[in-house]
């Protein structure tokens, strides 16, 4: 359990988007695949080429009809299913950044159901988790947890998935807050500005996590439970299992950090607890000299 029962989470504004088709998991198989679907899922970024498939970016609007979280009223939905799950949380990730960053507005969480077209690209359960700046709005296909879970045996408990949702966010508060401006993409490597704005977005993560019982409904009561020694090692364990270079690794190749845009394991494992512990005043990555990282 992760969150409260009786906490009220149907205030949410998630919205759920897409053409309703299922896992497409026919041909994906090896060490390879999995590592795609790892790192697709945990650090939004579009892979789909590597699977074999399409998602090239849609120029104009996200298109396609919305509809509400169906039943997803309580923390105890919200312990049930994945999507309420996501959908709840976002509640509490609007208030506690809202209380962090000044003029704070929040991004639309879509719920992708197959897949829906964005103007960041194609969203569906091969591109996984992404953020996209232009439309300010985070698009999770939950089939991805299910999918990591039953087919794979990888992490993705609650804690898990909810850092993959506040990582995602850290993005956002990037963006308004206008840190994707100051530092642009400068091209791969360890202490690349693509790492750092990743390791932050993990810092933000882990600051949240620190704080979320702190966070209530509209009746007083708290949203979420304490975390559990074991939930954040699934969560730790998530952070581990995108590390660029346990995924170079598991693909069978050499670690080259020249290749980086996400960090190693160690550095965002590290970074995660910089946040849990520090807060976010002990985010600002692109501070930090690259041999420090």
């Amino acid at each position: 359990m992760t969150f409260n029962d009786n906490a009220s989470v149907g205030a949410n504004r998630a919205r759920r988007r897409g053409a309703g088709a299922g896992i497409a998991v026919g041909g994906i198989g090896g060490i390879g695949a999995i590592a795609v679907l790892l790192l697709s899922l945990f650090t939004g970024g579009d892979f789909t080429s590597l699977l074999g498939g399409g998602g090239a970016p849609i120029a104009g609007g996200s298109g396609g009809g919305q509809t509400e979280i169906a039943q997803c009223e309580t923390g105890a939905d919200a312990n049930a299913r994945d999507d309420c799950r996501l959908a709840a949380a976002s509640l509490n990730l609007d208030q506690y950044w809202g209380s962090v960053v000044d003029d704070y507005r929040a991004p639309q969480l879509i719920i992708v159901d197959g897949s829906t077209p964005t103007q960041c690209g194609t969203a569906s359960n091969q591109t996984g988790p992404f953020y996209c700046p232009p439309e300010e709005s985070v698009y999770v296909d939950p089939t991805f947890f299910a999918l990591l879970r039953e087919q794979f045996g990888a992490t993705a408990g609650p804690l898990a998935q909810l850092y993959v949702l506040a990582h995602e966010y850290g993005h956002h508060i990037q963006n308004i807050t206008g840190t994707m401006t100051r530092n642009p993409n400068n091209g791969t490597g360890a202490g690349s500005n693509g790492v750092r704005t990743e390791l932050q977005a993990d810092c933000f993560a882990g600051a949240w996590i620190a704080d979320m019982t702190a966070q209530v409904d509209q009746n007083g009561v708290p949203f979420m439970q304490e975390p559990t020694p074991q939930q954040l090692q699934d969560a730790l364990g998530a952070a581990a299992s995108v590390g660029d270079d346990h995924i170079q690794r598991e693909s069978g190749g050499f670690v080259n950090p020249e290749s980086w845009t996400h960090g190693s394991s160690e550095q965002r494992q590290r970074w995660f607890a910089a946040g849990y512990q520090g807060g976010v005043r002990v985010c600002d990555t692109f501070a930090v000299p690259g041999g420090s990282l």
